[in-house]
């Protein structure tokens, strides 16, 4: 049994220093309040193990990634369930694109609403031949409210993103390959190994050195680059603390494998 057991809704597996992730609420893989609250937590709990490096994603079966958010919990237009609502899918979404390590999204069948948006919040997205992926929110008078807006034109750009959102276009594996929206796309039933092949390439990057680069990556989306070069420089100097800094460069120099500590 994995340590990362008691997640309602979230089948938790280790696979050497990857945790992979299986969404477990049949049929579509809808989000609750509970799980998207389990995915938040588990997160955290995931940041704070230190032979935790990756993380991959994806859903039971072989028909749904995700379906997103039920429609029946709005169906009383409780702005109080809305507000509820949207705000742990924000908590969840931000914690996991804050992920410490590299996180991937196998994407095998439907990503729809929230069960895209939990894609875009992840580092790298990897689609099997059969996906669909949308974000049909303003199809029934609502809107993206976990990232979607701002994630998918972050990704593909302002036309695709009003493509999807503003004209409810729905996109095969192929289109999302030639836009952006995902960086492979996998045979079916082939995703999960390949996104587990991908986060085993992560062991080998030093994972303090991996934290500090992703931090930096993602500053391009909050700020100018003229303010962003002097953060990668003093961050370059910051490794220089670390004891995994000290390890790569003299495994290098030994001609050996580095043994990282993660510190």
């Amino acid at each position: 049994m994995s340590k990362f057991s008691d997640y309602q809704g979230l089948l938790v597996e280790v696979i050497k220093h990857t945790a992979v992730v299986t969404f477990d609420n049949p049929p579509a893989h809808t989000w609750t309040a509970q799980s998207l609250t389990n995915l938040r937590d588990l997160v955290l709990e995931l940041n704070k193990d230190d032979d935790i490096y990756a993380l991959v994603l994806t859903g039971g079966g072989d028909k749904f990634f995700s379906a997103g958010a039920d429609l029946k919990v709005f169906a009383n237009s409780d702005k109080k369930i809305a507000a509820d609502m949207s705000d742990i899918f924000g908590q969840a979404f931000e914690t996991l694109s804050n992920f410490r390590g590299v996180s991937i999204a196998a994407i095998n069948g439907y990503s729809m609403g929230g069960g895209l948006e939990v894609a875009l919040a992840c580092d790298i997205r990897i689609a099997e031949e059969h996906a669909v992926l949308a974000l049909p929110e303003a199809s029934v008078g609502l809107l993206p409210c976990a990232g979607g807006t701002q994630n998918l034109a972050t990704l593909v750009g302002e036309g695709w993103a009003k493509r999807m959102i503003l004209c409810g276009e729905r996109l095969d594996s192929t289109t999302a390959l030639r836009i952006g929206l995902v960086e492979e796309v996998a045979k079916k039933g082939t995703g999960k190994d390949i996104a587990i092949a991908l986060a085993s390439k992560v062991a080998k990057q030093s994972p303090v050195a991996v934290t500090a680069c992703k931090k930096l990556i993602q500053k391009s989306r909050a700020m100018p680059i003229i303010k962003a070069l002097p953060q990668e420089r003093q961050a370059f100097v910051d490794l220089f603390d670390s004891e995994d800094q000290t390890e790569g460069v003299q495994a290098f120099l030994d001609k050996r494998r580095p043994v990282w500590l993660n510190k």
